[in-house]
């Protein structure tokens, strides 16, 4: 039988980078074995090592840093002649760039400052963008004074188009300008690969290393699938918006510039499948039609995760555990402050929180300070990577996430799956998962969270009942074959559906021809 080839784009997760959608995407590659993928790895710096062992069906990881690289072809192009990338830097001139380059940029500049823009012709500026990146440098055109010219040129006559009333401070400096063109070249550079030709793409956040799926589908028609975890417009937004040290303009750019690159990959899509109903209401905002959304919820293997007894050094004191990396989206802030506040009702109570500590280390010694001036030193434990997922929630009595934003997360489900009752904030899917199997609070909110933690630690009955519970729930909704499965129909039917359309195709211009 034909083997079938996707084209799988991440952003900063798999295979580089732990984390629960590199758990996703692992469990799909490794399950979805009659199809051969073809990995681009959108990183935020090159030369990382992989994190997870591929399977036999990967043919290819094609890794695409944003940054760290003087020159970009260095890591993109590891197996092209360097003669043929000379030839494309040799190419370029300011005459070349003013013909074939501007009227395309201009197009595309004009599009992103504008709210109302038409994502799918500028899909098209996507689309002839990257086929003058496959005959010129990437580098050098970015580089020509006549670029700057004229996105200098456009970005502020547009900008002051959209915002009549500005005060002082929202004016653009050469610095908010110099910055917005930086952003440009580096989150665009995913336009500089080549494309391979496949039966199906698959985004897996709706942003920057979505566009080679733009590509495939404006050049070959390929059918896409965009996977939401969490609605990357969203959490740009989010981001961004809290951000200190960006002007006015530097945030409504690169906020413009996320929601247009999300708008565009929603607009072209066959299929949106994010993981929990709670996105459907952001993908619908940003222009997603009903018809086109599916549900599919994160899955794991019950035979993995599954209850057992509490090893002998957790055993002998009540035990909070967490697997998050210590990053501000997982507010582990909240957590220790939590842990404070249940350590007085609670005096021997330990949080063990499982994670990587070099995800944002400006965060992570803010935390190991917090901890040190609340004197938790013994009750809070920052304990790093755990090589062995499953036996984390068997360590605790409970579990706990404090995120200020998640998907679906697996943290949820495989400690449920262990029958470890977890407290949670109610950000994203939580409560689709959690709701009656758990305890749901307010996220950012230390007093809420101690409650849930102390009413289960408590409570033997409630905690017995509700762990016993959560693992029946897993076992009902969310196993790894039934979320496997889906993924798999959908691929058949979008590759199948394609395949009929070229037959028809074919079928018409052989009648026409006779």
């Amino acid at each position: 039988m034909e083997r079938k080839s996707v084209l799988f784009e991440t952003e900063g997760t798999y295979p580089f980078v732990g984390g629960g959608v590199s758990t996703w995407a692992d469990i799909l590659v490794n399950n979805l074995k009659d199809f051969d993928f073809y990995i681009y790895a959108v990183t935020g710096m090159p030369y990382m090592e992989y994190k997870y062992k591929l399977p036999e069906n990967v043919k290819l990881v094609r890794q695409i840093p944003l940054w760290g690289s003087e020159e970009p072809f260095e890591d993109i192009f590891f197996e092209i002649p360097f003669s043929s990338i000379y030839i494309r830097k040799t190419k370029v001139n300011e005459r070349v760039v003013l013909r074939k380059f501007i009227p395309i940029f201009i197009e595309f500049l004009s599009s992103l400052m504008n709210p109302f823009s038409d994502p799918e012709e500028c899909a098209g500026y996507i689309w002839l963008m990257h086929r003058y990146f496959s005959e010129y440098d990437y580098k050098q055109t970015f580089r020509s004074f006549v670029v700057w010219q004229e996105f200098k040129r456009l970005v502020v006559l547009k900008y002051f188009e959209e915002n009549s009333f500005l005060s002082e401070d929202e004016i653009p400096s050469v610095y908010d300008l110099t910055l917005a063109m930086r952003w440009l070249y580096h989150y665009l550079m995913p336009l500089y690969v080549d494309v391979p030709e496949v039966d199906l793409s698959h985004a897996t956040a709706a942003g920057f290393s979505g566009l080679p799926s733009v590509v495939a589908k404006m050049r070959d028609g390929t059918p896409l699938v965009v996977t939401d975890h969490g609605v990357f417009a969203r959490e740009r937004y989010i981001g961004i918006g809290s951000e200190k040290n960006l002007s006015f303009f530097a945030k409504k750019f690169l906020i413009n510039l996320s929601i247009l690159i999300s708008k565009i990959l929603y607009k072209l899509a066959d299929k949106v499948l994010p993981v929990c109903q709670f996105n459907t209401t952001w993908e619908k905002i940003f222009g997603v039609e009903d018809g086109k959304i599916k549900v599919i919820y994160n899955g794991v293997d019950p035979e993995v995760f599954r209850p057992r007894p509490k090893p002998e050094k957790t055993r002998e004191f009540p035990t909070v555990v967490a697997a998050a990396r210590v990053m501000p989206l997982k507010d582990i802030e909240t957590m220790i402050k939590a842990s404070a506040i249940v350590r007085e009702e609670i005096p021997n109570v330990k949080f063990i929180v499982y994670g990587a500590l070099d995800a944002d280390p400006v965060y992570t010694k803010k935390c190991q300070l917090l901890i040190k001036e609340l004197k938790l030193e013994n009750t809070f434990i920052l304990a790093g990577h755990h090589s062995k997922p499953s036996e984390i929630y068997n360590e605790g009595d409970i579990s706990v996430l404090s995120s200020i934003s998640e998907g679906f997360p697996y943290t949820v489900i495989e400690s449920m799956a262990c029958a470890r009752p977890v407290v949670a904030t109610d950000v994203g899917g939580v409560r689709e998962a959690l709701e009656g199997f758990g305890i749901v609070v307010k996220p950012r909110d230390p007093k809420a969270l101690a409650e849930g933690v102390v009413k289960l630690l408590k409570d033997h009955e409630l905690r017995e009942t509700l762990g016993r519970r959560a693992r029946e729930q897993v076992l009902a909704k969310f196993r790894i074959d039934m979320s496997v499965d889906q993924y798999r129909e959908v691929y058949n039917e979008l590759i199948q559906s394609k395949r009929n359309a070229n037959e028809g195709r074919v079928y018409i211009a052989t009648y026409a021809e006779n």
